[in-house]
């Protein structure tokens, strides 16, 4: 499967060269959950994979849509409970770019979305519970702050955070651990 996603990546890199314009941006990010939450406190990041495209130019600001989906590994479930959780996240955004003539190489970013995050469960439990069909769902509105550095016309880094607030479903108590979420994202990105 990496080997697939390299293989991609380089091959846009590839097709894109020459292109003058930058209105596409692919991103590979490592997302960091943090804090004392349900999310912060059972999950690991393994990838997030990002695709922006900006639409209108006014100057100094970019505006912009873009889309990030991430997945996370839940690290405690299997060892105590026998079954494996992984949770999908879908971020559509939309999102406001500076390129002031002053930072030439610093490109801060504002965004704002709405997520989708989808858990899902494979395994048996320790009491005997085939739990390979379990997923629950949740979704909530997102506000995303981000700023990249180029290290060259093509080629940029990045540090995003993501403010998730989730919907809690029913019965869930609507208290800060149910439904703030905080997610940090670093990675490379290709504009093209």
């Amino acid at each position: 499967m990496k080997q697939k996603l390299l293989l991609l990546f380089l091959l846009t890199l590839t097709i894109n060269t020459f292109s003058q314009e930058r209105k596409f941006s692919l991103e590979l990010n490592y997302p960091i959950v943090e804090d004392q939450n349900f999310l912060g406190e059972n999950y690991n990041g393994i990838i997030d994979l990002g695709f922006k495209y900006r639409f209108a130019n006014f100057g100094i600001i970019n505006l912009g849509g873009g889309v990030n989906a991430s997945i996370l590994d839940n690290v405690n479930n299997y060892n105590y409970q026998g079954y494996k959780v992984f949770a999908y996240s879908i971020q559509p955004k939309l999102f406001a770019e500076i390129n002031a003539p002053t930072l030439k190489k610093l490109h801060p970013v504002v965004g704002l979305g709405f997520t989708l995050l989808r858990f899902d469960v494979s395994g048996v439990s320790n009491s005997g519970f085939d739990l390979s069909n379990a997923s629950e769902t949740l979704s909530g509105f997102d506000i995303n702050l981000g700023l990249s550095y180029d290290l060259t016309n093509r080629i940029f880094i990045q540090a995003q955070y993501d403010f998730i607030k989730i919907n809690p479903n029913n019965g869930v108590p609507d208290i800060q651990y149910n439904t703030n979420v905080n997610i940090w994202k670093i990675g490379l990105g290709y504009g093209f």
